[in-house]
């Protein structure tokens, strides 16, 4: 299991994956961060003063982390944080659908009332959490350009 976990092939193809996944859900919501600070508002989760910090702030930790990522500079600390942000993402969409609140995850665009979207993107994250769970315990470093 180890052997598979460390390849230097997989793991350089999900840090593509997932670096790209968090790079492309970032664009949305720097350029346009009031929509995103309506997206966050639609959780019920956020107190409201935290909602515009998290809305700037958010993407370009997302955009920062796929990049790193992809690069592997500050690698470590990038798949900490990409795994923490899934887990955070995967427990809100959980609460959110069972609560009862219909709308989809406003990951890639701004959140809408939908309750297929929800545990859409529920699957999609739950698999993007177990590919970034394998970068947090593969062992390979090969094409970083910061070496661990």
């Amino acid at each position: 299991m180890r052997r598979f976990i460390d390849n230097d092939y997989l793991t350089v193809l999900l840090r593509l994956a997932v670096g790209i996944t968090f790079m492309y859900a970032s664009v949305y919501k720097i350029i346009e961060p009031a929509s995103f600070a309506k997206s966050i508002w639609y959780y019920h989760m956020v107190p409201g003063s935290l909602i515009n910090l998290i809305a700037l702030v958010l993407p370009w930790v997302e955009l920062l982390c796929g990049l790193f990522l992809i690069a592997g500079i500050n690698y470590r600390g990038s798949v900490v944080l990409v795994n923490l942000m899934m887990i955070v993402f995967v427990i809100a969409l959980t609460t959110t659908i069972a609560r009862g609140i219909s709308i989809d995850c406003g990951c890639f665009k701004a959140a809408v009332v939908s309750s297929e979207a929800a545990w859409d993107s529920l699957y999609f994250d739950v698999v993007l959490l177990v590919l970034a769970a394998q970068l947090f315990f593969s062992r390979s470093s090969r094409w970083m350009l910061a070496r661990r």
